[in-house]
């Protein structure tokens, strides 16, 4: 056997062909091929939910997180996906007053739930006192984290005056204050990648009536 091969043509390139031939050749054809199976589909949920003070019965794929079914199911595109896996905070949306990060949270797992994004805390004609602080202190840059860094700081408040501990406090069952520390201690899971984070602390400090 010659060992010659043609100018611009290499062993691997050889063989590769050699491979490709020998499947094409063995592969099933007319009566004898078989079409793969068509895949099920999805498993999908209803859910009902109020958002914004306005009622949805959806039904949703099983495993569509709540932060996808604002943004695709009821194009409210005000809360924003960065991460996607709960480490930047872009997402924060309030349940039942409570923050959490929509992109780890199921749809299906809200059944009955009331959920605010940005889009109902306030409206462009009359904005909540926080968005209003935002504007005031600048505490913005390019905007994309800006949502959830509203969404929780409203909830960061609710929290400290419901008496919620928290990691900077000394005596965990004490009241805790609004103090800088313990704004900026429970805003620690909103990431600003401009570093607005004084202009945030400002903004916070002046709706709760202290200083920064």
């Amino acid at each position: 056997m010659s060992d010659f091969i043609e100018p611009g043509v290499s062993r691997r390139g050889v063989l590769a062909g050699s491979v490709a031939s020998v499947a094409i050749a063995n592969a099933p054809s007319g009566a004898n091929a078989q079409t793969p199976p068509r895949a099920s589909e999805p498993p999908a949920m209803p859910v009902n939910l109020t958002v914004n003070g306005k009622k949805h019965a959806l039904r949703v794929d099983t495993r569509t997180t709540l932060l996808d079914t604002l943004r695709e199911h009821l194009r409210l595109t005000g809360t924003k996906k960065g991460c996607d896996h709960g480490q930047c905070g872009a997402c924060t949306v309030l349940v039942n007053g409570q923050r959490i990060n929509s992109c780890l949270s199921l749809a299906v797992m809200h059944e009955g739930d009331e959920v605010t994004t940005i889009e109902g805390l306030g409206t462009p004609e009359k904005l909540h006192p926080m968005q209003a602080a935002f504007v005031k202190h600048d505490g913005y840059q390019c905007g994309y984290c800006t949502p959830g860094q509203i969404c929780s700081a409203v909830a960061v408040l609710d929290e400290i005056k419901a008496g919620q501990p928290s990691h900077v406090q000394a005596d965990v069952s004490a009241k805790p204050a609004f103090t800088a520390a313990e704004m900026r201690e429970r805003m620690s899971g909103n990431i600003c990648r401009c570093g607005a984070y004084s202009n945030i602390a400002d903004a916070m400090a002046d709706v709760a009536g202290v200083k920064a």
